[in-house]
């Protein structure tokens, strides 16, 4: 973990909650909150990668670290890469974990978890999935399922994401949590590659790195993070986060 570098994303536009980035919760802005947990995580440096100067200033008050990166980004994953290169140009760091800026509620060890699969050297890319049992998630689209294979060391490795209700039949249902852990050469191959047919279909980009032979291992986890989105989720984080400070 000495040579691990984590690194959130975040923009100013958002057409659901405008400013999301530094919208107040109990008294400091989102990203600060993400900042927080990822720094309790223990894993190392943690940096927010930014488009905006008042993202920046407010991680920065806080005694955080930010960079500005370009405001056009097509996805969190190319931003994550533009600050690894500006970061650490001479490639010293060798996994980069992608946290999105919009889970203030994340368990430290959800972060730590999304590593655990980088112990494998044949895995490319770590992630995380919890359970799913509320049977109205379990159809609804917005639930990403990952559906995967137990391996011989207990894990599980992806052999697909989607949006609709898979794998059918007896026994659980995984919702995909996009939190990764890449190996650095991983994660410069993945940007370089153009958006794949699957991907495109299902709009997941995390397909684009298996349509390409990459292997992606993933850890269980107890519950899924608070996805901050609209007004309504940021007053059911600020009470989750008012009950239990």
């Amino acid at each position: 973990m000495s040579q691990a570098l984590v690194i959130i994303p975040a923009r100013m536009a958002a057409t659901r909650l405008p400013n999301k980035p530094l919208a107040d919760i109990c008294g400091k802005p989102m990203i600060v909150r993400v900042y927080e947990q990822a720094r309790n995580a223990g894993i190392g440096r943690i940096v927010v990668a930014c488009d905006h100067p008042d993202i920046k200033s407010a991680v920065e008050a806080q005694g955080g670290e930010a960079v500005m990166t370009r405001p056009d980004h097509e996805s969190g994953s190319d931003r994550v890469f533009e600050a690894a290169e500006l970061i650490d140009p001479g490639k010293s760091i060798d996994t980069i974990l992608n946290l999105q800026g919009d889970v203030p509620l994340i368990a430290p060890s959800a972060v730590r978890a999304a590593f655990t699969p980088l112990q494998d050297e044949q895995v490319d890319i770590g992630t995380i999935m919890t359970e799913i049992r509320d049977p109205k998630q379990q159809s609804d689209p917005s639930y990403v399922k990952a559906v995967t294979s137990r391996t011989a060391s207990g894990r599980h490795r992806a052999l697909y994401f989607t949006r609709a209700t898979a794998p059918t039949g007896d026994g659980p249902l995984y919702q995909h949590i996009g939190v990764y852990a890449y190996r650095r050469t991983a994660l410069d191959r993945f940007v370089s590659l153009p958006p794949s047919p699957l991907e495109l279909r299902e709009r997941l980009e995390q397909l684009r790195a298996l349509e390409a032979g990459m292997r992606i291992d993933v850890s269980i986890i107890e519950s899924a993070p608070m996805d901050v989105n609209t007004p309504d989720d940021l007053d059911r984080a600020r009470n989750a986060l008012a009950s239990n400070p």
